[in-house]
């Protein structure tokens, strides 16, 4: 049993040592995916702008209201889809800047508080490789250490909830010193 032990242990840290090593990955793919996605709605934004300064206030909320206020219904339809570049250049901007630091904050953010389309769309065109630097041996070694711990806590709770008490067995009565109480036969 002590070897079928060892070599589940050996794959549960390798497994988690596989997977660790792809986090890095995971980050660097969700934050140029981020900032892509920014930019490209940023350019759309700066279209609107343009508009905005040739034709308005220069506001594209005043914009917005232009086209909602407009008796044509098709200058009505566009001021949703204005409202909604709006506010995706804002959250884009704001995930840009949760993004900004060390990996280590990169990887908490997007593991605790991502942006939920971006990270099924990552997830979903993910391509997986094995980067070789610092955090992805960092956080291979961790995963693996945490799965091996885990797991080395799972085998002994099995282990005592399995394990069978032994039966108490009844004592023997001991002889007790004092003259013999069998009877002696001569040869």
């Amino acid at each position: 049993m002590s070897r079928i032990h060892h070599y589940i242990s050996i794959l549960v840290f390798t497994a988690a040592l596989m997977l660790g090593v792809q986090l890095p990955n995971f980050v660097d793919q969700y934050v140029k995916r981020i900032d892509a996605t920014q930019k490209e709605v940023t350019l759309q934004h700066k279209e609107y702008l343009t508009i905005a300064t040739r034709h308005g206030q220069g506001s594209i909320d005043a914009l917005i209201k232009k086209h909602e206020a407009s008796p044509d219904g098709t200058f009505r339809a566009e001021a949703e889809p204005i409202r909604k570049n709006q506010v995706r250049k804002k959250r884009f901007d704001l995930e840009l800047q949760a993004l900004e630091g060390s990996f280590w904050s990169q990887a908490m953010h997007v593991l605790i508080s991502g942006d939920r389309e971006i990270l099924r769309e990552t997830y979903n065109n993910y391509s997986a490789n094995l980067p070789l630097n610092t955090n992805a041996a960092i956080c291979g070694l961790l995963f693996g250490m945490i799965a091996s711990l885990l797991l080395e806590m799972f085998w002994s709770l099995c282990f005592r909830l399995v394990r069978v008490k032994p039966r108490k067995r009844p004592e023997k009565e001991t002889p007790k010193s004092g003259p013999r109480t069998e009877p002696y036969i001569k040869t």
